[in-house]
């Protein structure tokens, strides 16, 4: 079932009303329609959209037969309105499994109060209703988010995709249970990951290790799929009853796609070892998933995550032109961090504090700092996005202005908003805009997407 074809059955209704288990019968109506429901709801002549990658962007074309069905349903739109559902944290700790760990590494994992850091935000203090089996991934390189439906609510887990490694001892290892910190115990070391780990890093004096980088698994991290594993299982648990999970993968910044690939594949194996049926999408193609639906899913969505920063420019729900920079959050902390002398983690606790604001008013050098690479990441996308439209021959005949919406934890800061709207407007693009917003879902619009997407079987 193509993206547009759901989107036809999907705008009925929000993603996340108040009516779920009417919403998960509504995705799934085709082999149940009539002939003329069925030539309304699929694709016209059996046509369908093709993309083709050139470099590091996908154009996009033959859009004719799809644009004709939207047109075609027009008139029969419904406008019933739906209601976006709380947000919960899933305070049920996840069952842990050696499968997806290091086959070569016999590691002992303890998962004891996993949940003490994903506390439920709301009064009702009864068990959660189980989920309904679709989960979105958000797989950032700071940071992991898991979107979940449990009920008629949506509920989003965060982990820090980050470990460190400390000397064995009896001590540390009670310490790590006392506290509730996720940690493995292999050979003379023990390694915490998760949430909570900046702490020892800074006690240590040093930095936090990634298994990601720039989006990708990093090469320089002999446990990178390990320790991406081991989070993996915590934070998403096996897969009950065939559930099936969509994660976010990002584009290709080099202009070569066989990190992505390697990246893409490599996450699928983890997931799938859990029980998981597995699905990827676009990261900033999510983006438009979560926030355009008013528009039907045509416009710019862009994802500011700590690794990348992804532009997916959109026209019904599929990819004109997609890219990433990786100037993003991981290089404003590691250029700061090189003129402050002070460490990428320090630098980045800083960066996400709630004192910091990018209004051009810095209380201290790390603030000034701070600024100065915010600004060039915002204009080095900006730019790069005037570049690649305006060598592109293929793009689509929008129908006025499309909307930029843009999300992610490196543009949570106070002041973004403004900044990546005066540099919009400095930008000669062929494509008019028509407004710079910021997402609702703020940091789970890529984990949101990848949710939709999942319910759809995109």
């Amino acid at each position: 079932m193509s993206f547009y074809s759901w989107w036809l059955v999907h705008r009925h209704v929000t993603p996340f009303g108040t009516d779920f288990h009417s919403h998960v019968r509504l995705l799934r109506p085709a082999k149940r329609q009539t002939n003329n429901e069925r030539r309304v709801i699929g694709t016209a002549g059996g046509t369908k959209a093709h993309g083709a990658t050139v470099g590091h962007q996908q154009t996009w074309y033959g859009f004719a037969s799809e644009a004709a069905h939207r047109r075609g349903l027009a008139n029969k739109r419904d406008h019933t309105a739906g209601q976006t559902g709380d947000y919960a944290m899933s305070s049920k700790p996840s069952a842990n499994t050696a499968k997806t760990a290091n086959a070569k590494s016999k590691t002992q994992t303890n998962h004891e109060g996993a949940a003490s850091a994903d506390k439920t935000m709301t009064d009702d203090k009864k068990a959660a209703p189980a989920r309904s089996g679709h989960m979105g991934l958000d797989l950032g390189t700071s940071r992991i988010v898991l979107a979940s439906t449990q009920g008629d609510r949506t509920h989003y887990k965060t982990e820090l995709n980050a470990f460190v490694s400390m000397p064995y001892s009896k001590m540390t290892k009670a310490m790590l249970e006392r506290e509730n910190i996720h940690h493995t115990h292999s050979g003379s070391e023990i390694l915490a990951f998760g949430n909570r780990v900046d702490e020892f890093a800074n006690i240590l004096g040093g930095d936090t290790r990634r298994p990601m980088q720039t989006g990708v698994l990093n090469p320089n991290e002999p446990r990178n799929l390990e320790m991406l594993a081991l989070a993996l299982t915590n934070l998403c648990g096996p897969a009950k009853n065939g559930e099936k999970i969509c994660f976010s993968v990002p584009s290709s910044a080099s202009g070569s796609d066989a990190d992505v690939i390697y990246h893409e594949q490599s996450i699928r194996k983890v997931l799938e070892d859990l029980g998981y049926e597995v699905h990827s999408l676009n990261e900033a193609l999510a983006v438009v998933i979560a926030e355009l639906k008013d528009h039907d899913f045509t416009g710019i969505g862009m994802s500011f995550g700590a690794g990348m920063c992804n532009v997916c420019v959109a026209y019904l729900g599929l990819p004109v032109v997609a890219f990433s920079t990786t100037r993003a959050g991981d290089y404003i902390d590691y250029s700061a961090s090189s003129v402050t002398g002070e460490t990428p983690t320090t630098v980045r606790l800083a960066k996400e504090s709630e004192e910091f604001k990018l209004n051009g008013k810095a209380r201290n050098s790390i603030d000034q700092a701070v600024s100065v690479y915010y600004r060039d990441i915002i204009q080095t996308v900006v730019l790069t996005l005037e570049r690649i439209l305006n060598n592109n021959k293929q793009l689509p005949p929008f129908r006025g202005p499309i909307p930029v919406v843009f999300g992610g934890g490196t543009s949570m800061v106070e002041g973004f908003h403004e900044e990546l709207r005066k540099a919009f407007a400095k930008v000669n693009l062929p494509i008019e805009i028509m407004d710079v917003r910021k997402a609702k879902y703020g940091m789970n619009t890529t984990a949101t997407g990848a949710l939709v997407a999942a319910l759809a079987d995109m």
